[in-house]
């Protein structure tokens, strides 16, 4: 290890070394909040602005090439920074409400956040599984942060049991791999897939076997139809803001894993693998959405619906593809993933806010007269509902569009797509503006209590909002960095 590893990999090391000092911070000052909160908010400014000036010296690599930092690695970590800084302040309030640890919500969190940075700066098979795990462990964690209830302890066994099934797919797929090109590196992995795709190198059917594994193991971590079972029953039984977490974050990061492993190191084998990925895309679209209609708990729904957005963002995956429409692709697909995950972690937070006091469930009739009696959360969810539909000027309309036009230029199979991604959207305006009429048109039963924001969840719900509306209204502000992202990825 040399003193330039050291400096690429900083930004990782301070968001471990932040969860770690968060955990100090609450044994030297048990069950106090507020000191944890500002080391966890300080180191995560640190570890931003660590990203930036590592970013600016891209690309750059650390040990002997398995760690790499490129323009991908930086617009992926900022955004990573960003959502886990909103969660907590979302989080801190609706946590304390319950008797749960804040700070340990907060060193779990940061624990995560240091996985999915270290899989967006794999250039390495096993670091590339290693930042997986490190990812979905604290996940499992913070799905049953909420001990004492049985819902949440039951998401968080089905979460665990198939997590680490597909974990253990994932990684005989990665042996397969590894044990046929000779290398975990995914540089190499590509030549060595090149050379038996142009018939330089014979093509094992081993290479088949390992794509499989891969794909189903992947599909199990994006919750793409139909290895999505787990995903409703963990997203309503965990605490909210822990639901707006997994429903952004290890969604995200695994798409990071996937650009890494199917574009970077797959990518010779795009036309074999592209066929599942559509069929995945077309069925993760319709089935998330036409379930999310007859869901009757908020919560549930924007589960379901979560799940039709991981077949969205599929949508600009299937469009790389094309030959003449690979940056478009990739573009819309980073470009969707600031975007939903501005709007999404926007919506659940106001789901939070409502549920802060015990006791609220998140049923539709908890919505009724929100217009009347909180005009502050009834405007900013129709507003990320209505991004999540994808109507103008917002950020789900853009992001939406670019990828609809992404997969209309690509053309063939990723064409028929963007046909199904349009009816798609047509179903989904039904069930998210059911609960605009709740909230305006609807009388709520008897005498609901008042609803108590705190400040860091106020904070929280503003800074989504802005990031929901600026997005749509400026799209160029992000544009030149996502196609340097997807430029860096496809060089």
């Amino acid at each position: 290890m040399t003193w330039a590893d050291l400096a690429t990999i900083a930004p990782f090391a301070a968001a471990i070394i932040t969860a770690g000092l968060v955990i100090v911070t609450d044994m030297i000052l048990p069950g106090r909040r507020t000191p944890a909160l500002a080391v966890a908010f300080i180191g995560l400014g640190v570890v931003a602005l660590l990203t930036i000036a590592v970013g600016q010296k891209a690309p750059v690599s650390a040990f002997d090439g398995a760690y790499r930092v490129d323009d991908l690695t930086t617009y992926l970590d900022i955004l990573f920074v960003a959502v886990v800084a909103v969660v907590l302040m979302i989080g801190a309030d609706y946590i304390e409400a319950r008797d749960l640890p804040v700070p340990e919500f907060a060193a779990v969190l940061l624990f995560a956040l240091s996985g999915v940075m270290l899989i967006s700066a794999s250039a390495d098979l096993l670091v590339l599984f290693l930042g997986l795990e490190l990812m979905v462990l604290p996940g499992y964690l913070l799905a049953g942060f909420a001990k004492h209830d049985a819902l949440s302890t039951e998401g968080a066994i089905k979460y665990f049991l198939l997590g680490s099934f597909s974990s253990a797919i994932f990684l005989f797929g990665l042996a397969f791999i590894w044990g046929l090109t000779g290398t975990t590196r995914i540089d190499g992995v590509a030549a060595a897939l090149s050379q038996m795709v142009n018939g330089a190198a014979p093509l094992s059917p081993g290479v088949a076997m390992g794509l499989a594994l891969l794909t189903t193991g992947v599909a199990f971590k994006i919750a793409a139809v139909p290895f999505h079972y787990w995903t409703p029953d963990a997203y309503q039984g965990s605490p909210t803001p822990v639901t707006g977490y997994l429903s952004i974050v290890p969604k995200v990061g695994a798409f990071a894993l996937i650009l890494r492993l199917f574009v970077e190191a797959l990518g010779p084998l795009s036309s074999e693998w592209n066929v599942i990925i559509v069929l995945l895309a077309a069925a993760t679209m319709t089935l998330g959405n036409l379930v999310a209609l007859s869901q009757d708990s908020v919560k549930r729904m924007l589960a379901y619906s979560s799940i039709a957005h991981t077949g969205y963002m599929l949508v600009g995956l299937a469009a790389w593809s094309s030959v003449n429409s690979q940056i478009q692709g990739l573009d819309s697909l980073l470009y969707y993933g600031a975007a939903y995950a501005a709007m999404n972690i926007g919506a659940f937070a106001v789901v939070a806010a409502i549920q802060r006091r015990t006791g609220i469930s998140s049923q539709l009739e908890s919505f009724a007269g929100l217009g009347g009696r909180e005009p502050f959360l009834a405007f900013l969810m129709t507003l990320f509902l209505l991004s999540l539909v994808g109507i103008p000027p917002t950020a789900g309309f853009f992001a939406k569009a670019s990828i609809i036009l992404a997969a209309v230029e690509a053309g063939g199979p990723a064409g028929i797509l963007a046909i199904v991604a349009v009816l798609n959207a047509a179903i989904a305006a039904f069930y998210y503006l059911r609960v605009v009429v709740y909230m305006f048109m609807r009388d709520p039963k008897g005498q609901p209590q008042p609803v108590v924001i705190g400040r860091l969840m106020r904070t929280g719900l503003i800074v989504a909002a802005v990031f929901t509306i600026l997005l749509g209204v400026l799209p160029e502000i992000l544009l030149p960095v996502v196609e340097r992202a997807a430029r860096a990825l496809t060089s």
